[in-house]
């Protein structure tokens, strides 16, 4: 089968689309930011980039540093439309399938197109917020109800978003919620872990921004100083807001035990995820959190936010971690820390929990396997 993925350069996508190397699938990528370069870690992928400008000049960069203005009317006659590369390439490739990733960015955008084409079958993979945060913006909502009843099959990376689609026109064939990079190799991953005694890690994920909420986790600490004593806090992949905020707050400043990080090689994350005791990932809006189900595989009791009521498809409260009800509330998430660093029972027996009855079903090779069959199953429906 051929098949044309089209998406942003990510490292979910990247994670995904190796699943198919050696599948016997013929496979072609369209960069929909055209971020420029050769990823050998897909190449295997026939790839398509370079085609924004019809003529990258020298001086490209300089100019649009110091004449924002003048660059941006250069770049009404030089950058191409997705939209009519895609076209373009659907002629030139004719493949059997277009798999889309994400909604707004690499789906909505060629929906004319693929109209035009209703004899190519269309896969759409939502991740994260995609279709639960933007369903809320009338735009965005309009794009979202136009395009899904054109979509033939559906992946998820949790079942919330499935329902979503159902009431917003998807009409297809659901193929299955997996994680949106795949699998994790546990192989790998396990050199990592500690033994839960040795274990000694508060971490935090530092997200903050538009569904972040990296700060009210910090607010919630500055109240348990005397309770995490014991605890080095840890808080990775934080932008400049967050370091702001440490840098401005009187009691934060007296935690001799907590540590910030930008952003870390994800070699990095997990090797901090396996001294971790507590992970603590809190949002207004996500998919299935890819760094909980890291989390998991890594041995870590998760205090979680549950937007949309996403991490409960995982995550019982009070049974394999706990969940976060409001996300913008310090005062809870610290009672939820406090219950969590006095109650080892609950610590250990949702880690034993989730080390026996779902760690294994993450892992790369099985859900490999059954992406594949997603894959043959569309396969063995074509004309």
């Amino acid at each position: 089968m051929k098949i044309l993925l089209v998406s942003i350069a990510s490292p979910h996508f990247f994670n995904w689309t190796k699943q198919l190397e050696g599948s016997g699938h013929q496979v072609y990528w369209l960069d929909v930011y055209d971020s420029g370069g050769y990823f050998k870690q897909i190449d295997f992928v026939h790839q398509i980039t370079g085609w924004r400008r019809r003529w990258d000049y020298p001086g490209r960069h300089r100019l649009k540093r110091k004449l924002p203005v003048l660059n941006k009317l250069i770049n009404i006659f030089n950058e191409q439309k997705l939209e009519k590369v895609f076209e373009e390439k659907l002629k030139q490739i004719k493949p059997d399938v277009v798999h889309s990733f994400v909604m707004y960015l690499a789906t909505a955008p060629i929906l004319k197109v693929m109209q035009q084409n209703p004899q190519i079958k269309w896969i759409y993979s939502s991740w994260g917020s995609d279709l639960y945060y933007f369903r809320n913006e009338k735009a965005k909502l309009l794009d979202i109800q136009k395009t899904l009843p054109c979509i033939n099959y559906l992946f998820t990376d949790c079942k919330r978003d499935y329902n979503i689609a159902q009431e917003n026109g998807f009409k297809g064939s659901y193929l299955g919620t997996f994680p949106g990079g795949g699998g994790f190799s546990l192989k790998s991953a396990q050199k990592f872990v500690l033994p839960l005694d040795e274990k000694d890690i508060l971490l935090i994920k530092g997200y903050q921004g538009r569904n972040g909420k990296a700060v009210e986790v910090l607010k919630s600490v500055t109240s348990l100083k005397e309770e995490l004593k014991d605890y080095k806090i840890v808080v990775f992949g934080a932008p400049q807001e967050v370091f702001d905020y440490v840098a401005n707050s009187k009691e934060l400043l007296r935690f001799t035990n907590l540590k910030l990080f930008g952003q870390l090689p994800h070699r990095e994350i997990l090797k901090l995820m396996g001294k971790a005791k507590i992970y603590i990932g809190n949002s207004t809006s996500d998919g299935m959190p890819n760094t909980l189900l890291e989390a998991i595989i890594m041995e870590v009791f998760s205090i979680q936010s549950n937007p949309g009521g996403a991490t409960a498809e995982i995550i019982k409260h009070g049974k394999n971690g706990l969940l976060i009800k409001n996300p913008g509330d310090s005062n809870e998430i610290a009672k939820l820390i406090l219950k969590a660093i006095e109650t080892p029972d609950l610590l250990k027996s949702g880690i034993t929990y989730n080390t026996q009855n779902i760690k294994p079903n993450l892992e790369r090779e099985k859900i490999k396997k059954q992406v594949l069959k997603k894959y043959k199953l569309v396969e063995n429906n074509l004309l």
